[in-house]
C-alpha cells in the first residue's frame, strides 16, 4: 500500500456492478466481503477493493474521513 491509495479511497467511484458510481470507500461491507470470499478483478481497482476490504473489517474506516473533501 502507498499512501496516495487512500486517497483514491475516497476519490474513485466503483466501474462496474450493483453499486457503480459509488465511492470506494463508501461501498458497503457486506460487499467487500463478497469479493474477499469470490476474488478480487484484476489491476488497481482489485487492489482498491482489496484495500478497502481490509480497512472495513478492521473497523478502520474512520480514518479515511480526513481525506474527503468537504462538500462544495
Amino acid at each position: 500500500m502507498r499512501p496516495e491509495d487512500l486517497e483514491k479511497l475516497v476519490t474513485r467511484t466503483m466501474p462496474f456492478g450493483k453499486h457503480q458510481g459509488w465511492l470506494i470507500a463508501d461501498l458497503p461491507g457486506p460487499y467487500l466481503n463478497w469479493f474477499a470470499r469470490e476474488g478480487f478483478p484484476s489491476g488497481e481497482i482489485g487492489q482498491l477493493l482489496q484495500l478497502m476490504q481490509e480497512i472495513d473489517h478492521n473497523g478502520l474506516s474512520d480514518l479515511l474521513d480526513p481525506l474527503r473533501k468537504p462538500p462544495k
